[in-house]
């Protein structure tokens, strides 16, 4: 965003790049909350002009002050509001009538609140879009833009020395959170130029302000904390758009536990949906979600210092054989791959270093503090293979001893000299004096060793998601079988609908008798699989009302009895509409195709492995919206059990485009009866060798409730 946001329009740049602000509720104290602001800009020198608004005063800290907004002698771009919340709404119409095309609203009291405090914050947005003026907040610290010395904030942050130069743009829904992430990223020299708190979220939320920072010319690197999303399709695009600006997005959403979801939700007023929904829809987006303040700030740190590499495969040089080993093995979980150097290069390296390791990681032992030059020759080694796109060294403390420090450093230097460029880190211990001059001469700095190997996997896991085509989401698609009726289904009539949608069955008899069951078997040919088929019970298995490899027609009929007085047992009010026989097929991998309404993200497709036993293997892939058969084989492809379908230890391969066929089918349909089921599941859905299709074994549809019921946990899906 230039200094002057005409030249490059953009809905929010008055917020972003303003040419004068207008401080409503200005205080002549510099420690108050009208009054930070005022000082701020101040000591960050803003080349706009500041006009303090406050009736008692002609001068507010060296600024002339003025009684009224009208008063104002010239036009204003953007207000900043430290007022009581009842007097948010006519501030805003004044501020409009001067030009105002933003305005951020420090003022608390509004939804946060609660019913009362909701109305007050939809009166403000009324006014707010009635008259023009985009809104940040209310009940929010600001933001600043540091290139510019605009600090629309009463955040701390500030009071202790303004932000370090640099490209990156921050993010936060909250503000205090946020003032301590802004602290530690000056402590690490990360440079953040824009920071943007966004409170309540009444007009402008965290998905405008991605947006708005994928088109800003000067910033590099996004960084996001979120605790809600408002609304998931304006998230996805501004996502996408900076995908598309090749812009790595770093994100850290909490809400990840029931209590967390809970915890954000009364505090930001947002809806926090399933986890595992949110993961899946962002992940295609060129994100790379984090999970604690230390890997936030490490990942940004390195991103905007440093080229993301090219592949996964790093190279390791240290001084401590301990070192190289836990370093080797962080790599391995971070998806990052240690091959071994050239055997030419390694053999160069043994001549030189009889005692060291040369193969990878590569220890130079302690023979370096008798011949630094090693150091360079080893380095060197790693840098001129094109084998690495990424590496590490470790030093410990080195650096800060005064006979070594120079000579470690001269040594890097030269190793890396005229070298193609890659993320190279350093694990050091050295104060900050120390390690700016390591920064300076483009390494990355960590203090420790498995800290600077997550970020390499980070910056790995950006770079394959940034130069990958966005995922697209297939297109409604009208239902072959109709829209879902609004009650409950039983399993035979959630196949019959499934089956018209495109998904394969097999030829089952319901049947009320046992003689009934006796001609079913015959029939159909045994053996059969007989359950009891009711739209209350959900968990056959577990009451013994599933019957399988029935051998006979007379065994078919005692089973129908046997059933009968299972289910009497166990759930004697439960209405039954009789038993289904159907053929035993055995011949296949069960997998589980689910769909679910998400509260967020709408219909979402889930594919495991397992079907019973999908709770314990926990191997599932989600995707939101309608997907096409080929994201469903990739989706298939990124299951930990797809070596069973892949045909895993002489087993015959598994029918894979069927099985894809019938997951874009299923998705189709979950799309087009948005908001009318709760959950749709077919489990199992048994997938047979290639060639010979998928059948749906159960099926269970839970239409959605009336307004006021509760969307089901994610964790509800798979417990059929």
């Amino acid at each position: 965003m230039r200094a002057d946001w005409t030249e490059e329009p953009h809905a929010i740049a008055p917020l972003l790049a303003p040419r004068s602000v207008a401080i409503v509720g200005a205080s002549s104290d510099p420690g108050r909350i009208g009054g930070r602001p005022v000082h701020y800009y101040r000591q960050a020198g803003f080349a706009g002009a500041v006009y303090p608004i406050n009736p008692n005063r002609d001068e507010v800290q060296g600024y002339r002050a003025y009684p009224t907004i009208d008063s104002v002698p010239g036009p204003i771009d953007l207000a900043v509001i430290a007022i009581p919340a009842v007097q948010v709404a006519a501030s805003i119409e004044q501020c409009a009538r001067k030009g105002a095309k933003a305005a951020v609203v420090f003022s608390a009291g509004f939804a946060e609140i609660g019913p009362q405090g909701a109305a007050l914050q939809h009166e403000v947005l009324a006014v707010g879009s009635r008259c023009g003026v985009r809104l940040l907040g209310p009940n929010c610290l600001g933001l600043f833009n540091a290139r510019l010395g605009h600090f629309a904030t009463f955040s701390s942050f500030p009071e202790s020395g303004l932000p370090v130069p640099g490209r990156v743009g921050l993010v936060t829904q909250s503000g205090a959170y946020g003032t301590h992430v802004l602290m530690q990223a000056r402590a690490r020299r990360i440079g953040v130029n824009i920071w943007v708190s966004t409170g309540n979220e009444v007009d402008l939320d965290v998905a405008a302000l991605i947006e708005a920072l994928a088109n800003d010319a000067d910033t590099d690197v996004i960084a996001c904390y979120l605790e809600g999303v408002r609304h998931a399709p304006t998230l996805l695009s501004a996502l996408g758009a900076a995908h598309a600006a090749r812009k790595p997005v770093i994100l850290m959403k909490v809400g990840r536990s029931a209590v967390g979801a809970e915890a954000a939700a009364s505090h930001t007023a947002s809806l926090a949906g399933s986890d595992a929904v949110f993961d899946a829809a962002v992940r295609s987006y060129g994100v790379e979600r984090v999970e604690t303040t230390e890997r936030f700030l490490d990942l940004t740190y390195a991103a905007s210092r440093a080229r993301l590499p090219r592949g996964n495969r790093l190279g390791i040089i240290t001084i401590s054989g301990g070192a190289g080993v836990l370093m080797a093995d962080a790599a391995e979980a971070e998806g990052l791959e240690v091959p071994p150097l050239p055997v030419a290069a390694q053999r160069q390296l043994l001549a030189a270093n009889p005692l060291g390791s040369p193969r990878n990681p590569v220890d130079v032992t302690g023979q370096a503090l008798n011949n630094v030059d090693l150091i360079r020759q080893h380095v060197a080694a790693i840098v001129d293979d094109t084998t690495y796109d990424c590496v590490v060294g470790f030093f410990t403390a080195w650096p800060t001893v005064s006979t070594l420090g120079p000579k470690l450093q001269a040594a890097l230097r030269e190793g890396t000299k005229g070298r193609a460029e890659r993320p190279m880190a350093l694990v050091i211990l050295a104060p900050p004096e120390i390690a700016q001059t390591y920064e300076a001469d483009g390494f990355l700095v960590f203090e420790d060793p498995s800290r600077a190997i997550g970020a390499l996997g980070g910056m790995f896991r950006l770079s394959v998601r940034l130069h990958a085509q966005p995922r697209r989401a297939a297109p409604a698609r009208a239902p072959l079988a109709g829209f879902l009726p609004q009650r409950p289904l039983s399993e035979v009539e959630a196949k019959q609908l499934l089956s018209q949608a495109g998904i394969g069955v097999l030829p089952e008899r319901l049947v009320g008798s046992a003689e009934a069951a006796r001609d079913a078997a015959a029939t159909l040919g045994c053996p059969v699989a007989m359950k009891i088929v009711s739209s209350e019970i959900a968990h056959k298995t577990e009451i013994g009302a599933v019957v399988l490899d029935v051998a006979s027609p007379e065994a078919a009929a005692a089973a129908f009895v046997q059933l009968i007085a299972a289910l009497a047992r166990a759930a004697p009010q439960a209405r039954a509409e009789g038993v289904l026989v159907s053929p035993m097929v055995k011949d296949g991998v069960e997998i589980i195709l689910a769909a679910k309404n998400d509260a967020i993200f709408g219909p979402v497709t889930m594919v495991g492995i397992g079907g019973i036993f999908v709770e314990v293997l926990k191997d599932v892939v989600l995707r939101v919206g309608a997907v096409e058969a080929d994201e469903a084989r990739q989706m298939l492809k990124e299951l930990k059990g797809y070596a069973l379908l892949a045909g895993a230890r002489g087993r015959p391969a598994a029918d894979l485009d069927a099985t894809a066929d019938a997951i874009a089918a299923f998705s189709a349909y979950a799309l087009a009866n948005a908001g009318r089921f709760e959950s749709m599941e077919i489990n199992p859905l048994l997938v047979r060798p290639r060639g010979h299709g998928v059948v749906a074994l159960d099926a269970w549809i839970v239409p959605a409730r009336p307004c006021g019921g509760q969307t089901p946990n994610q964790n509800d899906i798979g417990r059929r």
